[in-house]
């Protein structure tokens, strides 16, 4: 135990003294987090939208308006045709257009019906999807409402409503932020990356510095030896599930809404198995680069594949479950579960058993495979 408590004291020792690590291990989360945070979380609104208003009516002014109302589209240019709306969307100066027909008020005001001609920029299709959204729901409730005020007229003002009154009610996320989904999942990210890559260079570069083999030959044995560099790292890592979760609370506003005690716990499980692989990385890379270039095939699948950027539910079945041989899947839904839902252990069971076996079980592989190199 003394021997496992130099080897800590060591590591905390170089931690402390060198600035680039040091960088790598509180500031670089913190950062990740803040520049991803404002990358990836920005609301769909605004967006730039062409009128060509041809019936200079009440009714289409109304109809316009809602547009404007809505928050969703800048009205940011008037035209007179449908070519100078496709040459602002080709410039890119909109990204949307709508045209009013010339006879759109005088059906309005007759009962009856008027094509309007919405234009979508379809280069960017997250902007797109959400604009056919947008524009389909302002004019489905325009239709409706106009609809009833014109039969409510010809019934001599009877007050009609709709057969259906449909009420929706967001849990969890009533307001729709979107930093309320993406902050809790970049949060299970960054631990992913941080841990793995701290522990592969903390063997390595031991092992490029001939520091590794000195070590070996003392009589520290390997599982002390292997524990002593990684648990500074656990204890780290935990300061920075702290940093991380505070910036997105105070910075980014999305509050925990579990137990911060029950977080803290599930991501000591995650960074065992984190840190194990970053163990087993180390054990065939004989260098940092080479290091880097095995972590990335464990990176890049886990922006992809563990529902961070897309929907599980969406993906083709190969891509789905490979998913499951990811821990940071498990850990982005438990993540999301404490803080967002704010659910407890018995809702997040199916996510933390894998968790915990999968950590397990890829530590316990990294101390053997660890032994039998420093063997």
């Amino acid at each position: 135990m003394k021997r496992m408590l130099t080897i800590m004291r060591k590591e905390l020792i170089h931690i402390v003294r060198d600035p680039k690590t040091l960088m790598l291990v509180i500031v670089m989360p913190v950062m990740m987090l803040a520049l991803l945070g404002y990358a990836v979380t920005s609301d769909i609104e605004n967006i730039p939208l062409a009128v060509v208003d041809l019936s200079k009516s009440e009714a289409s002014q109304g109809f316009i308006d809602r547009y404007w109302i809505s928050g969703f589209f800048e009205i940011t240019a008037h035209a007179e045709s449908e070519k100078e709306i496709l040459e602002l969307i080709d410039s890119g100066i909109v990204k949307t257009g709508v045209l009013i027909p010339e006879g759109f008020g005088r059906e309005i005001d007759t009962g009856g019906s008027s094509p309007v001609q919405f234009y979508i920029d379809g280069s960017n299709p997250t902007v797109a999807q959400a604009a056919q959204l947008a524009a389909e729901t302002i004019g489905q409730v325009a239709s409706q409402e106009i609809f009833i005020e014109n039969l409510s007229k010809r019934m001599g003002g009877v007050d009609f409503k709709l057969p259906i009154d449909a009420r929706i009610r967001f849990l969890y996320n009533p307001n729709m932020k979107r930093m309320d989904f993406w902050i809790p999942g970049l949060v299970a990210i960054i631990l992913q990356i941080q841990s793995l890559l701290l522990t592969a260079f903390a063997i390595v570069r031991e092992r490029e510095q001939g520091t590794l083999e000195q070590l070996i030959v003392t009589p520290i044995k390997s599982w002390e030896l292997m524990l002593g560099k990684i648990l500074p790292f656990v204890a780290v890592a935990l300061v920075n599930v702290a940093l991380t979760v505070g910036v997105g609370m105070f910075w980014f506003g999305v509050p925990v809404a579990g137990s911060i005690p029950l977080l803290f716990g599930l991501s000591l499980i995650f960074l065992l198995g984190s840190l194990g692989l970053g163990v087993l990385i180390s054990n065939i890379s004989t260098n940092q680069m080479q290091a880097m270039y095995i972590a990335s095939f464990i990176m890049i699948p886990a922006f992809i594949l563990s529902g961070l950027m897309v929907p599980r539910d969406n993906m083709p079945w190969l891509a789905y479950y490979s998913g499951y041989l990811l821990p940071v899947t498990y850990f982005l839904e438990i993540v999301r579960g404490i803080i967002t839902k704010g659910v407890g252990l018995t809702y997040l069971w199916p996510w933390v058993w894998p968790m915990a076996v999968f950590s397990i079980a890829v530590f316990f592989l990294s101390v053997i495979l660890f032994r039998k190199r420093v063997d």
